[in-house]
């Protein structure tokens, strides 16, 4: 048997293009493709008092670029069998694609991507179109107890902090949103100094270099966006209970957690596991789920962020049992704070966790989204070749100490959305 800590992660070699934009590559030579990954300081906590701006900026640069409709741009990838993605996260909004690495194939991909990334047209049509197309889901999320419950959460946790805002907008901000505001959001977001591109795949790096200049060379220098403001922590629990016609509850607990490259992510992340990270198996499923029949499911996790993302516990139950589920789950993780994970639980995690992680990092797709991460979080080029080894260097007064300095229950955010019914 193979120990993980015996497979190596992929080296990360990394540079800058002529005009300041960084790059982070690693070869990969198994399959004739190559996947590209740009990102930019440019998500919704950047809309600033115009919510769901950057969502709708970044949605519209593929409906039209440098005279070419949304149909040219569509069937220019599927000609040559490239696949094209975007999209706008509440820290950056990225480009992705997908080719096959020949030239015949590769050249007219990067033509149209650099197109839509160099030269949107925003037209006038397409962008009505995308606006009502935002209103209907806005208005759908209403129907949406979990949405619902996701919106006050994040709400509730970080009040006048950008995380608060809703990345979709709002009926009244998209409602407000024009044409020159997202050329606006485009011409300062979209340059070189605050974008980086992520390459992998079946090139060396003299081509990957030739690449990365081709695709930043028509970006503008431009400036780095500013840093997300800190998050303030909770000094007071909040219940939160919103009323909805439905026999189930969805509920979120929780409070803000920590960012990206923080010190202690590899303790808190080896924490969480078997108590709510673990699906069916970890403690809080056994003793909520199983034991007690309180909620059809139940898991908890840290998301780190530019900023402290939020440590959520997230449950669904029938309105009837809600108060009960909610009293247990937090019992539970004040007994895990109190003695923590046991020395099964604990080793069992930690050969989960290794055991999983070449999984994780198996496919191109995989690492190309794990390099976008590490440089924009600016996080070590080792990050991937020393997960196992930190995760098993972890011993239980390390993980219980992170653990009780990050999660405080009695500060905890609780939303509970429906059940009327249940």
């Amino acid at each position: 048997m193979i120990s993980s800590t015996a497979i190596a992660a992929p080296e990360i070699q990394h540079w800058q293009t002529k005009n300041g934009m960084d790059v982070y590559f690693v070869p990969a030579a198994e399959l004739p493709m190559i996947d590209i990954r740009l990102t930019f300081a440019g998500g919704s906590a950047y809309d600033g008092d115009t919510p769901g701006l950057a969502k709708l900026t970044n949605a519209m640069m593929s409906q039209g670029a440098d005279g070419m409709s949304a149909d040219d741009i569509s069937r220019s990838f599927e000609d040559v069998g490239a696949q094209f993605g975007q999209g706008s996260l509440r820290d950056m909004a990225f480009m992705s694609l997908r080719s096959l690495s020949a030239k015949e194939y590769l050249d007219p991909a990067l033509d149209s991507f650099t197109k839509v990334l160099w030269k949107p047209d925003f037209p006038e049509t397409d962008f009505k179109r995308l606006k009502k197309q935002t209103l209907i889901g806005l208005k759908a999320q209403l129907a949406r107890p979990g949405s619902i419950a996701t919106k006050a959460f994040y709400k509730a946790m970080y009040g006048d902090h950008p995380y608060a805002q809703p990345s979709s907008g709002t009926e009244e901000s998209v409602t407000a949103l024009s044409i020159p505001q997202l050329k606006k959001f485009y011409q300062k977001t979209f340059v070189a100094a605050n974008g980086l591109i992520a390459m992998t795949g079946d090139i060396d790096k003299a081509k990957a270099k030739s690449l990365a200049e081709r695709i930043s060379s028509g970006l503008k220098k431009g400036e780095a966006a500013p840093k997300i403001p800190a998050v303030k922590r909770l000094e007071k629990s909040q219940r939160i209970v919103i009323p909805f016609p439905s026999k189930q509850a969805h509920v979120f607990i929780g409070s803000p957690g920590i960012e990206r490259g923080h010190p202690d992510y590899f303790a808190l992340y080896l924490a969480n596991h078997p108590l709510g990270g673990a699906g069916l198996s970890s403690r809080l499923s056994k003793e909520v789920r199983d034991a007690r029949g309180f909620v059809y499911s139940i898991y908890s996790y840290f998301s780190p962020m530019a900023s402290a993302g939020p440590y959520i516990i997230g449950l669904q139950t029938r309105g009837s049992q809600v108060e009960e589920a909610v009293k247990v789950s937090i019992e539970e993780i004040n007994k895990y704070l109190k003695s923590g994970p046991t020395d099964k639980e604990l080793n069992e995690s930690k050969k989960n966790i290794t055991g999983g992680f070449p999984l994780r990092i198996a496919s191109n797709s995989d690492i190309v989204q794990y390099l976008a991460v590490i440089g924009f979080y600016d996080m070590p080029l080792d990050y991937l070749d020393t997960f196992t080894s930190k995760i098993e260097a972890i011993d239980k007064p390390t993980l219980l100490d992170a653990y009780k300095r990050h999660v405080k229950p009695e500060n905890f955010i609780t939303v509970i959305v429906g059940g009327e019914q249940g």
